[in-house]
């Protein structure tokens, strides 16, 4: 492929940083588009000019990019490290809506830790998950919000600023779905009242309070298309913080377990796969402007899936329910 000219606008925190993602906006005469370099493609960069703005602390290179691999437009990007940031006023390549400032915003604020690093395993002394919304734990404003926004979730009310609640590099993993990122994680909310026309909160009860992890006992009743019945559900859910942002306003989960019985999932199996590949494809297959905000976050940093081999493999009985 032929160089492209290219300007890159990088916030200078660190000049000896290496780049773990760089925006480029290519230019043309009629246009600019948005452009994404990872590390782990085959790209060179070479600067040919610097003008440094000081009044914004800012350093715009005049660059030439050759790849060996088709560039492809993307909605956003960010940094993997909180130090190293790089910002773009991008626009959607296939809608003219600009990316809500919630999504651009809990991406710097992200730690870049993935949600696989932070896994909660437990197993349980029972698999009945019966909250007690009388026995709850208080918790503060900022986390009691976080928690209102999670059941709305599960009551089939996404919004964006719901999906946001998620680190960029988040992971769910319950019965059904195993979503390594925010951009699967944004499907599956977004199609969960496609699923079902109804799912009501029978009551939660918060069991746990630490530092970076809240769990609950959650009981919610889902109603179906066509058919009358409905099923209710208990499950405990842990909810793994991101440690950059476990005491701002606005905190950011890092790992959603919802466990449905005693044992912990062995991610190993038929089942396993599944759950995998159906969170894998649904966002994609999904046309909604809400799900495709969050496009960007399928580049997240990620860590292989972690295998246990049973429900029960490092996985400590959790005695405080």
């Amino acid at each position: 492929m032929s160089s492209r000219a290219c300007i890159a606008k990088r916030r200078i925190q660190n000049p000896t940083c290496s780049l773990s993602r760089l925006v480029f906006s290519t230019v043309t005469s009629s246009q600019s588009q948005a452009y994404s370099s990872s590390t782990h493609r085959s790209t060179h960069l070479s600067i040919t000019s610097t003008s440094q703005l000081h009044r914004s602390n800012t350093l715009l290179c005049t660059c030439h990019l050759t790849s060996t691999f088709p560039i492809t437009p993307i909605f956003t990007t960010y940094s993997a490290t909180r130090n190293h940031r790089y910002t773009t006023t991008t626009a959607m390549s296939d809608t003219d809506d600009q990316i809500p400032e919630i999504i651009l915003k809990t991406r710097q604020a992200a730690s870049g830790k993935t949600g696989e690093s932070v896994e909660p395993r437990q197993t349980l002394p029972t698999e009945d998950m019966e909250p007690d919304p009388s026995k709850s734990i208080p918790l503060p404003p900022n986390r009691q919000k976080l928690i209102d926004d999670v059941i709305a979730l599960y009551s089939c009310q996404p919004t964006v600023e719901r999906v946001a609640r998620y680190a960029p590099a988040c992971v769910y993993d319950d019965q059904f779905v195993y979503a390594n990122d925010r951009y699967k994680m944004a499907g599956q909310w977004f199609g969960l009242p496609k699923l079902f026309p109804k799912s009501e909160n029978l009551g939660y009860e918060i069991t746990k309070n630490d530092d970076t992890l809240i769990q609950f006992k959650n009981k919610q009743r889902w109603s179906f298309h066509l058919i009358s019945k409905q099923a209710t559900i208990n499950a405990l859910v842990s909810l793994e913080l991101d440690p950059a942002t476990k005491d701002s306003d606005f905190p950011l989960i890092l790992y959603h377990k919802d466990q449905a019985n005693e044992k912990d999932y062995s991610h190993e199996g038929f089942g396993f796969k599944f759950k995998k590949f159906q969170a894998d494809i649904v966002s994609g297959l999904m046309s909604q402007k809400e799900v495709k905000y969050f496009k960007g976050d399928e580049n997240a940093a990620k860590e292989p899936v972690k295998k246990y081999g049973s429900g029960t493999a490092q996985a400590p009985l959790e005695k405080n329910l």
